[in-house]
């Protein structure tokens, strides 16, 4: 129960700062693909169609720079990679997201 309430303190925090530069459904993203991002980092579960309908409108570069160690903590930037592929809005293979690099493709 803790780490949901710590999850929510974080992407509550970051959707006040990323509501000014960033188009994206933060509360959506919340609501629909939280069990697909959240630890422990498997099984990866393939996201639903509501949550790629949010995926598919995220800014995901500009999202990435808001992605802070305390978000890290609690979603699994593995399954994120994962989520954002199906979803067909992939991170950029060498890019970062918060800390994590993303995997050039083959790895």
């Amino acid at each position: 129960m803790a780490n949901h309430f710590s999850l929510l303190l974080v992407l509550a925090f970051v959707l006040v700062v990323t509501a000014e530069d960033c188009v994206v459904d933060l509360k959506g993203i919340i609501r629909e693909c939280k069990p697909y991002v959240m630890f422990p980092a498997s099984p990866k579960i393939t996201p639903a169609s509501a949550c790629c309908s949010v995926v598919q409108k995220v800014n995901a570069p500009c999202m990435c720079s808001k992605v802070t160690k305390e978000i890290e903590k609690v979603v699994c930037m593995d399954k994120v990679v994962y989520v954002a592929d199906y979803c067909k809005n992939p991170l950029k293979p060498g890019s970062d997201c918060g800390s994590y690099h993303v995997p050039s493709q083959g790895q």
